[in-house]
């Protein structure tokens, strides 16, 4: 499942906006355990749409061509099959943290952000309501890791809703969640199969393991992107591929073939060692 947060619906936005938030999400029962890998923002991606094709951020594959986009551009990007899609925004996010009761967090470090409102995040254990999670999962300018400690952050959260979510058994209260969030989450799982999951697949929640996608700096133009080494996106395809059960492809795509021709015009793009913000070049 690839999991897909806009920038809309809250803070004061109102348009289609981008999915600043990517996750894929694999479960497997057998293993009895879950994965979410991160997928940056500022991923360097191509896209074919009927309002733009060329080089641009991952965040923008579905202002492009919506979730259908976004789920292509992943699947493209590592070579990973993606069966189902959630698409939330920022009110979603802030109402379903409220509907389970909050949630519990760990906060790494002390910090306050302007960015994201006045709220005081306080380093130790924390029980954050909606507002609070959101302010929680958004920050990322007073983040030494920027937006790779927003991704944990997000991971965390998360995980916190699905736990508080599977605590509860009965089917009214599923579906009174659903209602909840009916104007603003997304998804292509029918009420059955999020059950399905919610009760077969219990035991592969127990056991969640984060991962992200981890790039390198680099302008394009004059719009910087984060572009990861062919090394890395074999290891988060072969990552994803094996919680699948599926054997390891070689990659062979857009990213790819771009790393090797930006190596064989004199950069060092294929094993991630560039120092951060290199001029990338997009190349025919």
């Amino acid at each position: 499942m690839l999991l897909l947060g806009t920038d809309t619906g809250g803070l004061g936005r109102s348009d289609k906006g981008r999915t600043d938030t990517m996750i894929l999400v694999t479960v497997n029962p057998q293993k009895k355990r879950t994965t979410m890998v991160s997928i940056p923002r500022d991923t360097m991606s191509h896209v074919a749409s009927s309002d733009y094709t060329g080089v641009t951020k991952i965040n923008s594959a579905y202002t492009y061509g919506g979730t259908k986009l976004a789920q292509a551009t992943v699947k493209d990007l590592i070579n990973v099959p993606i069966n189902y899609y959630a698409l939330v925004n920022l009110d979603g996010l802030e109402k379903i943290v409220d509907a389970v009761g909050g949630v519990d967090v760990n906060v790494a470090f002390s910090w306050t952000d302007p960015h994201v409102g006045s709220y005081k995040f306080t380093k130790g254990k924390m029980h954050l309501d909606g507002k609070a999670a959101l302010a929680y999962a958004r920050m990322r300018h007073e983040d030494p890791e920027g937006d790779y400690g927003r991704q944990k952050r997000q991971q965390e959260v998360i995980e916190q809703v699905v736990k508080k979510v599977l605590s509860a058994k009965s089917l009214s209260r599923y579906s009174s969640l659903m209602q909840t969030l009916s104007s603003d989450l997304r998804t292509n799982l029918s009420f059955d199969e999020l059950v399905t999951l919610a009760t077969n697949y219990r035991g592969a929640f127990t056991d969640v393991r984060e991962d992200s996608l981890k790039g390198d700096g680099a302008y394009i133009g004059a719009a910087a992107y984060q572009v990861p080494s062919t090394t890395e996106l074999q290891r988060i395809s072969d990552l994803a591929r094996a919680e699948l059960g599926l054997s390891k492809t070689p990659l062979d795509n857009y990213n790819t073939k771009q790393n090797q021709l930006n190596t064989n015009a004199g950069f060092n793009w294929e094993d991630g060692s560039n120092p951060a913000y290199h001029v990338y070049q997009d190349l025919p």
